[in-house]
């Protein structure tokens, strides 16, 4: 129950586009404002990763239209989302654009944003909880520690579709941890620019497959035995892998920490 006292929640016109993040996976995981939008939304444009129970969320009526992007699957451009939500909203429906994480953490949240103000229409953005820092917390990884860092990159695994990625080499050098999303399909050519660069083989490291999911799986390694590591337990898309100090801090934790189950 929300009491009086609690902000009062804004009103979602027709027209309008909302750029929300439906967190790492778990649905217990929203945000109140997420949770509100799914309920006023006319049709939920929604990424390959949103939990099912979170679109079972929505108002009777509302028309849910899938627009996921999977990386070596056929999958939409983002031009046409784009298109698809100045699209609609031109039709005075209420538009959410609901993402797995956070919008603009790796969730082209900024290429629909920048094409919807082109387009004239009115947005609104709703962070969620991105899967780099919450499914490494519930795995129980801090992104920082006092006795550790006081920083910490987040990567994109994968190529862009320009064919770009990461100076790997120069990321090693930093001396941080990294936290890489979706990395698993250059898994291996990122652990050897990343030792190129200077990063020790024995540098403490951690797989997490499907956080926050009943699939979620965790394995500890290290970075020379990431990819072997990986290829062991057998762990695919979606992941992130943590590499540094930080990935060796979650064995002080299991005697004690409660699943987020």
């Amino acid at each position: 129950m929300i009491p009086k006292s609690f902000p009062k929640l804004p009103d979602f016109p027709p027209g309008e586009v909302w750029l929300a993040g439906a967190g790492p996976g778990d649905p217990r995981l929203l945000t109140v404002l997420a949770l509100h939008a799914i309920g006023q939304a006319d049709d939920i444009v929604y990424d390959a990763l949103v939990d099912r129970r979170i679109l079972d969320l929505c108002r009777d009526g509302a028309e849910l239209i899938a627009a996921g992007k999977r990386g070596g699957r056929p999958s939409p451009h983002q031009r046409d989302i784009n298109e698809v939500l100045i699209e609609r909203a031109r039709m005075a429906r209420r538009v959410l654009r609901l993402k797995g994480g956070d919008p603009f953490v790796f969730g082209r949240g900024w290429d629909e944003a920048s094409a919807l103000t082109r387009a004239g229409i009115r947005f609104r953005v709703i962070p969620g909880l991105t899967a780099g820092l919450a499914g490494t917390a519930l795995a129980g990884i801090p992104a920082t520690s006092r006795d550790t860092n006081h920083a910490v990159v987040l990567a994109a695994g994968h190529r862009a579709e320009e064919g770009g990625s990461a100076d790997w080499s120069a990321l090693a050098k930093l001396g941080q941890p990294i936290v890489l999303y979706m990395p698993m399909s250059q898994l291996a050519e990122i652990v050897t620019s990343l030792q190129q660069g200077g990063l020790a083989s024995d540098t403490p490291a951690a797989l997490i497959q499907s956080a926050a999911t009943d699939e979620e799986r965790v394995v500890d390694s290290t970075l020379g035995t990431l990819v072997a590591d990986a290829a062991r337990h057998g762990i695919g898309s979606p992941s992130i892998v943590v590499i540094g100090a930080i990935a060796a801090l979650r064995r002080e934790l299991l005697g004690s920490l409660v699943g987020w189950r």
